[in-house]
């Protein structure tokens, strides 16, 4: 048997996306919330996408700029989880979840691209 789980940040991206949307679902629908509930789903959705095209990049400089927008869009989201947390305190349990999960993307990203600009090609 084998316990060693490939570690997937494809996957990882794309199911950080449906939590969000998942969670989403679930905030009450205000003149408050609705445009964070906009800017949420775009910058944790946008995580999964650019890094699809990091993962498909043309070149080195390419690579690094996807990730560094990845790495953008999982800070931005942590922002608006945190705005959503306070605009509704009853989420602030799973908007805290969401938001470490956020947190170590955003660190992963920035590991790679330093990683990244440190090998010698």
């Amino acid at each position: 048997m084998q316990t060693n789980k490939k570690f997937d940040l494809e996957e990882r991206t794309q199911q950080f996306g449906e939590n969000v949307i998942e969670f989403a679902k679930n905030i009450p629908k205000t003149s408050i919330t609705l445009p964070l509930i906009s800017q949420l789903i775009k910058s944790a959705t946008s995580v999964g996408a650019n890094y699809c095209e990091a993962d498909c990049a043309e070149s080195k400089k390419d690579f690094e700029h996807k990730l560094g927008i990845c790495k953008k869009e999982s800070k931005e989201t942590k922002h608006w989880l945190r705005m959503i947390a306070k605009a509704t305190p009853v989420l602030k349990d799973e908007s805290r979840k969401l938001w470490k999960e956020a947190n170590e993307l955003n660190l992963i990203f920035s590991s790679i691209i330093n990683k990244s600009r440190k090998k010698i090609i």
